[in-house]
Parts: C-alpha cells; structure tokens; sequence
C-alpha cells in the first residue's frame, strides 16, 4: 500500500505539529481507522526524527485517536457509534450543563455579541462547505461559554475532549452535505442556543444544552 501523503513539519515543538498533522489526517479521513501507524515511515513523511512521532502517538493514545494493537504496533482506533451514544455525548452534557449554567450570571452583552459573530461564522462556513471552519468556530463557541463559568477544570476536562468532539463532528460532515455545501444546521443549532442564553434562564438552558449536544448524533 502506497503511504498516505501527510505534511512536512513547521517550525516549533515538533511532536505538537507531528500530533496535529496525525490529528488532521485521522478526523478528515485521510487515515483509517484499524490502519498502522509505523514510526519510522511516519517520521520519513515528516522530515523527523522517530522521537517527535513518538511522541505525538502518545499524545494521540490518550486522546483517543490512536490504540497499541498487539503485533501491530501504533494503529488508528475505531470508534463505534455507541460509544459515542453511551460515553462521549453523557460527558460532554454532564460538562457543558454545569458549565453553562455556572456562566449564565457572568456572561456580559459583549460575550453574547462574541457568541453571535461565532454562530454567524458556522452559517457561513456551512454554506461555503468549509466543515474545518464550521468545526473550529463551533467549538469556539461552546469553549468561550464553559472559560466565563470561570471553572478552571471544567474547562481542562472539555480540552480533553475537545479533539474527539470534532473529531465526531467532522465524521458526519459529509452527512450533512448537499450539491457541495453544508446545510446551515449546525448554526441554526448554535442559534437556537443562543437565545437560550440571553434568556439568562438556568431550565431552559440546561434543556437547550441536552439538545443541541444530542442533535450531533
């Protein structure tokens, strides 16, 4: 099998680009899943040495992304639907309902106007079929909502899951796609939940968040 073509590396912490250059691959697709992940020839592809990718696998291992399968060394892991379902979705809900709640009290009218560019943003990313900036500033979004809680391991613990969550997200972009462009219902999602927040309502928040998470599914 030909060796899938990834990018060399930038300047600065090389283990960091090597894991976001694999991170990229795996979550677009570029890389399967159950597919190996050989040091060396990575490492070859990248410019580097073996140590960086290393290191970068690790960082991947404990994301998630990647498992130690016995003779094979480093490979993509594959990750079932109803993991998803019964572990990654019950997590983030249980983070962003006390995160948003404990924000409602400090979000300010900027924050809300910040909130609204975001969501903007995914409307026009959508239309423009750009799934990499419907990813970002949807996260964006949900990351600037649970840093005003002001819940330092709150915010640790989404940054834990982050990857994973757009990693899931960009699977089912293509999903979402039609004639080339994403239908806008990703920001029709994030603007619902929006007015949720400027309602400055804890039950109709905390309902808002359960659904707009579920809706991914």
């Amino acid at each position: 099998m030909q060796p899938r073509r990834l990018p060399p590396l930038t300047a600065g912490s090389r283990s960091h680009h090597a894991a976001q250059a694999l991170r990229d691959a795996i979550t677009s697709g570029v890389l399967d899943p159950g597919e190996r992940l050989l040091e060396t020839r990575l490492a070859t592809q990248f410019g580097t040495s073996n140590g960086p990718v290393r290191e970068a696998l690790a960082q991947l291992e404990t994301e998630g992304f990647v498992v130690r399968a016995p003779y094979r060394g480093a490979v993509v892991a594959t990750v079932s639907q109803s993991e998803i379902e019964d572990v990654l979705v019950p997590v983030r809900i249980t983070i962003e309902r006390f995160a948003f709640a404990a924000a409602l009290p400090l979000l300010t009218e900027d924050d809300d106007a910040s909130l609204a560019r975001l969501a903007e943003d995914i409307r026009s990313a959508e239309l423009a079929g750009d799934n990499d900036r419907v990813a970002e500033a949807d996260l964006q979004f949900h990351e600037l909502v649970i840093q005003r809680s002001g819940h330092h391991h709150c915010l640790q613990l989404w940054r834990v899951i982050q990857p994973r969550v757009r990693g899931y997200f960009r699977r089912d972009a293509d999903r979402r796609s039609v004639n080339g462009a994403i239908e806008p219902t990703v920001a029709f999602q994030h603007e619902q939940l929006l007015q949720s927040l400027r309602t400055r309502d804890p039950e109709q928040v905390q309902t808002a968040v359960d659904a707009h998470i579920r809706a991914h599914l």
